[in-house]
């Protein structure tokens, strides 16, 4: 499977951006803009400027000292882009995503002729002269904008997860080989992998603090989510005008062929940590899943649960299980467990039982600002890092439980990945007409 390259602290980084001039070396052609000295700015771009969007751009601007500079702006939607300058420029509170910032306007140089929107605003952000471009649209868009970006020889941030169908996938996966090639950096939006207690733990079990893994266990189970967004967009859509294609692209969280399903749009964190730990690909998938609370319209076509088994090689088998649903129990962890312990994690904290027991309680700087800070290092230094592969294998493993639960069928990993015809694009993408497709039927739905 592919692989996320080891990467340093972000305090290592302050140190070495801080150093003397001439002690980083950047690959040739690759940021024209930045030289050794690290004396010019990098300059990013921000491709879909909603709540992750701008919570990425700021925490890019934030997590070095290094001289950054937001250059551009893209959005489906200009009020949306509006928005995002408009809390970037002035602070805002804190949230599940983010901390609290400050005013951001002396890093940010955002003319109105660098403000992008329709649906080529990504065009006109990774042809505006930046270095790295935030990849935050709803993730059916990714593999079009990785492709575009790395064509035109930019590093990349890009939120998880990274398409919504096989076809996707693929698109992405030769893309990242293109972005190592030439040289660039990908990282992507699962912080987790940027997070030390997550590090430690599953560098430890990859040495065999545990022995040989036998089962694991994934969750991300808890309430309900963007109840009130989900209902106002619902209620208003004919009042504002919304087409099909824009009522579902505001509200793309709650259709599959834009978000690929919860299990992809959150899960897909899980799932990632496993495959981190198990180094391999699933053989299958059985899953099972629907609508028991998520009844509503205003709800799309994704359903409100899933549970899926996963087989691994050497016999492991992976059980997967997500939610969100009203008075649902909150657990979003991951277990591994060996023939020597198990280990445990989530997101504050972790450790192994067993016959080498540990606890993580070392520093834990914040993995939303670290994998930006670890993205610009590696540019800086002329070491990029390449997770484009490993984040889009660890999609497509969400991909495949969806399939199976909607279908009620197997779904086996070599199919799904060389085979498989699914794409989930819409006939065109201009605002209008666009049925919204009906909520899958186990049994009924074929997979392609």
């Amino acid at each position: 499977m592919g692989s996320f390259e080891a990467i340093g602290s972000r305090r290592d980084f302050i140190r070495a951006a801080a150093g003397a001039a001439g002690s980083c070396a950047v690959f040739a052609g690759a940021v024209p803009h930045v030289r050794a000295a690290g004396s010019d700015e990098i300059k990013v771009g921000l491709i879909g400027c909603g709540g992750r969007g701008t919570g990425a751009a700021s925490q890019f601007l934030l997590s070095t000292e290094t001289p950054v500079k937001l250059w551009a702006m893209g959005d489906l939607f200009r009020d949306q882009l509006d928005a995002s300058h408009k809390l970037l420029s002035e602070g805002a509170e804190a949230r599940y995503d983010r901390e609290k910032f400050g005013p951001l306007t002396a890093k940010m140089d955002v003319p109105e002729a660098r403000k992008f929107s329709g649906f080529d605003a990504y065009k006109g952000v990774i042809s505006s002269g930046v270095d790295v471009v935030i990849l935050a649209t709803p993730p059916h868009f990714r593999p079009e904008h990785f492709e575009a970006a790395v064509a035109a020889g930019k590093h990349v941030f890009m939120e998880k997860p990274v398409a919504v169908d096989p076809v996707g996938i693929r698109r992405v996966i030769a893309a990242a080989k293109q972005a190592k090639e030439k040289g660039l950096s990908v990282v992507a939006g699962t912080q987790r992998r940027h997070q030390n207690h997550y590090r430690e733990i599953i560098r430890r079990v990859q040495d065999g603090a545990i022995g040989e893994i036998v089962s694991a266990q994934c969750y991300w189970n808890m309430g309900e989510l963007w109840l009130e967004e989900a209902k106002a967009n619902w209620e208003n859509r004919k009042a504002k005008g919304w087409s099909d294609m824009e009522y579902q692209c505001r509200n793309w969280l709650f259709f599959t062929w834009l978000s690929g399903d919860h299990i992809c749009e959150q899960h897909v964190h899980n799932l990632d940590i496993i495959q981190w730990a198990l180094g391999a690909n699933p053989l299958a998938a059985m899953g099972v899943g629907g609508r028991a609370a998520r009844t509503a319209p205003q709800y799309g076509n994704i359903y409100d649960h899933f549970a899926v088994e996963y087989e691994y090689p050497n016999g492991v088998r992976l059980s997967s299980m997500c939610k969100q649903m009203p008075g649902a129990a909150f657990v979003v962890a991951e277990r591994l467990v060996g023939t020597k312990g198990q280990s445990y994690t989530d997101g504050s904290g972790g450790f192994i039982t067993g016959q080498n027991p540990y606890k993580y309680d070392g520093p834990n700087p914040n993995p939303y600002y670290q994998e930006h800070a670890d993205l610009i290092r590696s540019i800086r230094d002329g070491k990029p890092l390449a997770e484009g592969a490993g984040v889009a294998e660890s999609t497509m493993v969400a991909i495949l439980g969806r399939m199976s639960a909607y279908t009620g069928r197997q779904i086996k990993w070599d199919w799904a990945m060389q085979a498989s015809k699914l794409d989930l694009r819409p006939p065109k993408y201009e605002f209008g007409a666009l049925p919204e497709q009906p909520v899958a039927v186990p049994g009924k739905a074929l997979p392609v």
